[in-house]
């Protein structure tokens, strides 16, 4: 499948691609099951911090385990957050890794430049196009901030951040971005936060976020009809989730739903074939259950 293709399908469609993390190598084999066993378009997703601050070691380790069990007609591999300046405020030389993901058969990539300057993160990103692009690969990119992978995760009460709107992608910014950046598809901010990633904390129940719709249907308007991208989907009550795919969202992020139970598995029995059970039951969930999107079948075809 063509990464492109598939995420326009499934805005045109007013469905969604969900793109499953990996923090875990073992977690590979029960997502891919799962999405095949539910007959959808999804992605296998593994981001930066997943191979720096938990177990799934490197992309490269994440991509040769994957190739062990994919099936073409369902699944797609994806880098997720390469971060110019990550959760903990490092800067990051962000091509290399993109170059890495090219050679590893990475399908699509995503350069996050979101906590740089508009003008800095228009720039990164547009570099990253040119490269990925020239090796037929597609691109995200991201705008705004969705808060949480911050050593103190969101820093502030939920109800206080979408009070203020603190982080919320700017319409105007959009616009600018989607004309010169280069990128395929773009994540916005509009209400989600990412799952914890700070130890002792990991384990916590997310606030339950809400998306602000009226705000993501400007953003689709600013970009000229760019898909859009949430991450965090984790923990947003439903009927959000299935307004935002009527108006624009295309591909939804999904990595603490599945990571905890497979995490309370690990700590309880300390067993990995039941861990991974947990992780393919929820992740079939997560599609037929939460989505709603088992029947996207024409998106595959």
């Amino acid at each position: 499948m063509n990464p492109i293709d598939v995420i326009k399908k499934a805005q045109v469609n007013k469905t969604v691609i969900p793109a499953f993390n990996i923090p875990y190598l073992a977690m590979v084999k029960p997502v891919i099951e799962a999405i095949c066993d539910e007959e959808c378009a999804a992605m296998v997703q593994v981001a930066r911090l997943e191979w720096k601050k938990f177990e799934s070691k490197s992309l490269e380790a994440v991509a040769e385990e994957y190739f062990k069990y994919y099936d073409p007609e369902h699944t797609m591999l994806h880098l997720d957050h390469v971060p110019a300046v990550d959760e903990d405020l490092q800067k990051v030389d962000v091509l290399p890794i993109i170059e890495r993901a090219l050679r590893a058969g990475y399908q699509s990539v995503m350069v996050d430049g979101s906590r740089l300057p508009l003008k800095d993160n228009i720039s990164i990103t547009r570099a990253v196009s040119d490269l990925a692009h020239s090796a037929g690969v597609a691109v995200e990119a991201e705008l705004g901030a969705v808060a949480g992978h911050e050593k103190d995760g969101i820093g502030m009460s939920y109800e206080e951040l979408f009070r203020t709107r603190k982080g919320f992608t700017k319409p105007e910014e959009a616009k600018t971005f989607a004309e010169q950046s280069g990128c395929d598809w773009l994540s916005v901010a509009a209400g989600s936060i990412h799952g914890s990633i700070a130890e002792g904390i990991r384990e916590k129940k997310k606030p339950e976020a809400r998306l602000d719709i009226e705000h993501i249907a400007k953003l689709r308007n600013a970009t000229n009809n760019m898909p859009l991208v949430l991450h965090g989907g984790t923990g947003i009550s439903q009927s959000y989730i299935l307004d935002a795919m009527k108006n624009g969202i295309a591909k939804i992020n999904i990595g603490t739903d599945i990571r905890q139970p497979y995490e309370a598995a690990m700590k309880e029995y300390g067993d990995t074939e039941l861990a991974r059970e947990q992780v393919y039951l929820k992740t079939r969930w997560v599609i037929r259950d939460f989505l709603k999107i088992s029947e996207n079948k024409k998106l595959v075809d």
